[in-house]
C-alpha cells in the first residue's frame, strides 16, 4: 500500500482531524508502512467529548467548592476594610491615626469640666478636708486665688467641711487603730488643731475598750512567754494605740472595760 492510500485510511479514522501528521519517508517502517504522529489530546478530547454527562470527580468538586468559598468570604472581608487600611503597610502609622482619631472622638463626645465640676465629683463620692481637696484641684488650674475662692464657696455652700471629713475619718478608723494613727491621719490632712484636739479627747476616752476588742480578735488570749509578749506589744503599738492601754491590756487589767 502507498502512503498516499495509507494517509487517506488514516484521514477516514478521524487522525487527520486531530493534528495527526505524516513522517517523511525516511520515517517508513522496515514494512514500507508510514509511521504517523498522533497528539496526545486526541484521544482524550474526544472522549471527554463523546460522554459529556460524565460526572467528575466527587471528591475534587469538593475541594473546588470550598476554595471558591473562600475566597468569596476573603473578598466581601476584604471590600469592608476602608481603603486607607487596605493599603497601609505601617502599623505603627494605623495605631497613631487610630489613637488620634479617638481623641477628637472623645474630645467631642465629653467637653473639658468646670474647676466646679471636678470639685463637686470628688466631693460626691466621699468627704475631703480643704487641704486635701486643694491638693486634687491644682494640677487643673494655674490660677491660685480662684482655687481658694472656690473652695471658700464650697464651704459657704456645705459642700466642703473638715469637721465632717475628720468624723468620717473617726468613723472608719477607730475600730481599728488606736487614737495616736487617726491624729497623725488628721495632722496629714491639715485638719485644724482645735478639731484634732477635740477628737483626740473622745477618742481616749473609748480608747482600752477599742484596743482590747483590736487585741480579742488577733490573739484573745495572754502571752506566756516574754517573747510572745514582745509579739503582742508590736501589734498593738503599730495599731496605734499607746503603751499605757498596751500594758493594761497585756497585765490582765480589765477595769474600765465596763466604762461607757
Amino acid at each position: 500500500m502507498s502512503i498516499s492510500s495509507r494517509g487517506a485510511r488514516a484521514g477516514e479514522h478521524g487522525f487527520a482531524h486531530s493534528g495527526a501528521a505524516c513522517s517523511s519517508p525516511a520515517d517508513l517502517s522496515e514494512e514500507g508502512g508510514a509511521v504517523f504522529e498522533v497528539p496526545f489530546e486526541a484521544f482524550f478530547g474526544a472522549a471527554v467529548e463523546a460522554s459529556p454527562n460524565v460526572s467528575a470527580d466527587p471528591l475534587f468538586e469538593a475541594a473546588q467548592s470550598r476554595k471558591r468559598y473562600r475566597t468569596s468570604i476573603a473578598e466581601s472581608d476584604e471590600s469592608a476594610i476602608p481603603k486607607a487600611d487596605r493599603y497601609e503597610r505601617s502599623s505603627a502609622t494605623r495605631a497613631a491615626r487610630e489613637s488620634a482619631h479617638e481623641k477628637s472622638s472623645a474630645a467631642k463626645q465629653c467637653p473639658e469640666r468646670s474647676l466646679k465640676g471636678r470639685a463637686l465629683g470628688y466631693l460626691s463620692r466621699r468627704e475631703y478636708s480643704r487641704a486635701e481637696l486643694s491638693r486634687k484641684l491644682m494640677p487643673y488650674t494655674e490660677d491660685a486665688d480662684a482655687l481658694e475662692a472656690l473652695l471658700d464657696s464650697l464651704e459657704r455652700e456645705g459642700w466642703l467641711s473638715d469637721v465632717r471629713f475628720a468624723e468620717s475619718v473617726v468613723h472608719r478608723r477607730a475600730a481599728r487603730v488606736g487614737s495616736g494613727r487617726i491624729v497623725s491621719e488628721l495632722k496629714r490632712h491639715a485638719v485644724g488643731d482645735a478639731l484634732i484636739e477635740e477628737l483626740s479627747t473622745q477618742l481616749r476616752e473609748t480608747e482600752l475598750v477599742r484596743a482590747r476588742a483590736v487585741w480579742q480578735k488577733k490573739y484573745g488570749q495572754l502571752p506566756e512567754t516574754p517573747a510572745e509578749r514582745a509579739r503582742q506589744a508590736r501589734f498593738l503599738a503599730a495599731r496605734g494605740f499607746s503603751m499605757s492601754i498596751i500594758g493594761k491590756i497585756l497585765k490582765g487589767f480589765e477595769e474600765g472595760c465596763s466604762d461607757s
